[in-house]
């Protein structure tokens, strides 16, 4: 029980590395940009790695007021950040409607204290348009989900533009490549995968 608490809590611990920042992709020319949270942003970077049409996801954080934030800061709960990431992604092969259907679909929409076992406002789901198309297109694709009743409880996802990006460290940067042994005993830890079948368990 302790190994399986230590192994959970991974996503939120005290980090030992650099902390530099990480540097942000531009996106180029035809291509767009996304930010989403849920939960660990090691589980859902890797997640959107695996969308065909994603060109590169970078952890980091949103939704806060400080201004660069660090990693120990939010895992405090101190910003008021989500852990994020920025998605630079082809429309011509994923649309941002498409790509919000896969997010919703790797994440609880329903838990408003945080994501699997990972608690508190930093682990909050979020989507944050980057204009207002975006912010037309999330609200709508939030209110459809809601509409759908295919969840065990409303969508308390939160749906809010302007939001600055600020990149995380550069060890938390594909994190699930880098240092897969950690993140895959993390992730079966925090039961993500085991919460997220239950959740959309009456969409299939």
């Amino acid at each position: 029980m302790i190994a399986l608490t230590l192994i959970a809590a991974a996503c939120a611990g005290t980090p030992t590395h650099d902390t530099t920042m990480a540097p942000v992709p531009a996106a180029a020319p035809g291509q767009e940009v996304a930010v989403l949270a849920g939960g660990c942003f090691w589980c859902l970077e890797a997640d959107l790695d695996k969308l065909p049409g994603v060109i590169s996801t970078t952890s980091g954080y949103a939704g806060g007021g400080k201004v660069a934030p660090t990693y120990e800061e939010v895992g405090r709960g101190a910003t008021g950040h989500a852990e994020s990431v920025r998605v630079v992604f082809d429309p011509k092969v994923v649309s941002y409607d498409a790509l919000l259907d896969y997010f919703w679909h790797h994440v609880d929409p329903t838990d408003a204290g945080g994501q699997f076992c990972d608690r508190g406002n930093q682990y909050r789901t979020g989507i944050y348009p980057v204009d207002a198309a975006q912010q037309a297109t999330a609200e709508a694709s939030k209110k459809e989900l809601q509409a759908s009743g295919v969840l065990p409880g409303p969508v308390v996802t939160e749906v809010t533009g302007g939001q600055t990006f600020y990149p995380a460290e550069v060890y938390h940067q594909d994190f699930h490549d880098t240092t897969p042994g950690r993140y895959q005993s993390y992730r079966m830890g925090c039961g993500r995968d085991r919460r997220v079948a239950e959740v959309w368990a009456k969409a299939k």
